[in-house]
This record gives structure tokens, C-alpha cells and sequence, in this order.
């Protein structure tokens, strides 16, 4: 797994280089638009450093993307059977938050991701990573608490939340032990 982890930080690194280059911005420019400095992009840009999926949605964000877009295009094109071998995983390197790529086409209106959130980890994104979105999460195991535009939710194994207008969200897992989910989206 370490081998596609490091494989998708390359290609996301090459990704976010050909996004910025397409719009002729510069390192500044890019640095403007999303709110992550210089020094971060140009680093994550030469696969020096890993982003997190905050910074990952900041970057997104600025090329009006959604960090689910941007994973597609850092991923390629898919196919219609999503062999689990062939999945892309990558790891939030401040948080430990594993994400898979479940199945995702860019002539398929929706996704699907696992996420693996670590025992007493959080991770929370901004509003703007849900515009032309709509998604619904579902709990396979342990416990997570979603804080959707202020609002608590605690979320068990089996337990399945649609989410509301777009708006900051908040994924954690206050428990001793890791939480596995799903989040199923439509683009709209």
C-alpha cells in the first residue's frame, strides 16, 4: 500500500503543477487564491512534502475544483469495474486519515470513498469543498461525530447521514478505537 500511497502523492504533486500552469498562474498566484503559502506549494509541488486534506481542499478550492475532482484528475482515468487492487489510497500525513478511491468516473455522476480516521483524530473542511455537491455518509465501524454547518451529530456502525447545504464540516473520531465510513456523492 505504501507503494500507491507514494504513487498518488506523485501524481497529485504533478497535478496541482499542471493545474496552476494551465491557468498561467504563478506560485503567488496560487498562493492568493487558496490561502496556502508559497513555500507549501512549491514544496508539495516537488513531492517534498505530503498535504493534508486541508490543504488539499484550499488548493482544489482555488482551481474551482472539489477535492474529489481533483483526486480524479490527479488519478486518471478510471474504468468501469474498480478492482480493489487498483484503488488509490492516500494518507493524511497530519492526521493519519486514510482515504481509498472506491469507485470514481469522470462520466459518472457519482463517487464513492472509504475513509479509515484514526482514534482521537480530526480533520475538518471548508464550505467551498462542497459546492456542486451533495453527499451522504455512512458508518462500517466505531464511532464518528460530524459537525455539519454547527451542528452535532454522533454516528455508530450502521448509522448513514445525508449532509446539508454546503458548509463547513467537521469529521472526528473522539473514541480510543479507528472509524471506518463511507461517503457516497453525487455532483450536481
Amino acid at each position: 500500500m505504501d507503494t500507491i500511497v507514494d504513487d498518488l502523492s506523485a501524481r497529485l504533486a504533478h497535478r496541482l503543477r499542471l493545474e496552476r500552469d494551465s491557468r498561467g498562474w504563478s506560485l503567488a498566484d496560487l498562493a492568493e487564491r487558496s490561502g496556502v503559502s508559497k513555500a507549501t506549494i512549491s514544496k508539495i509541488e516537488r513531492a517534498e512534502v505530503s498535504p493534508t486534506a486541508v490543504v488539499l481542499v484550499r488548493l482544489a478550492s482555488a482551481f474551482d475544483l472539489t477535492l474529489a475532482g481533483l483526486m480524479l484528475r490527479a488519478e486518471g482515468q478510471g474504468e468501469r469495474l474498480s478492482r480493489a487492487v487498483d484503488q488509490p489510497v492516500w494518507r493524511d500525513p497530519e492526521t493519519g486519515y486514510l482515504r481509498t478511491q472506491v469507485f470514481n468516473r469522470p462520466d459518472h455522476p457519482v463517487e464513492i470513498i472509504k475513509v479509515e480516521m484514526p482514534a482521537k483524530q480530526r480533520v475538518t473542511l471548508p464550505a467551498s469543498s462542497y459546492a456542486r455537491i451533495r453527499q451522504v455518509l455512512w458508518v462500517l465501524s466505531g464511532a464518528l461525530v460530524l459537525i455539519d454547518g454547527g451542528e452535532r451529530h454522533e454516528l455508530r456502525a450502521g448509522d448513514c447521514l445525508g449532509f446539508g447545504p454546503p458548509a463547513e464540516v467537521t469529521f472526528a473520531n473522539e473514541s480510543a478505537a479507528p472509524c471506518t465510513y463511507v461517503v457516497a456523492l453525487a455532483r450536481s
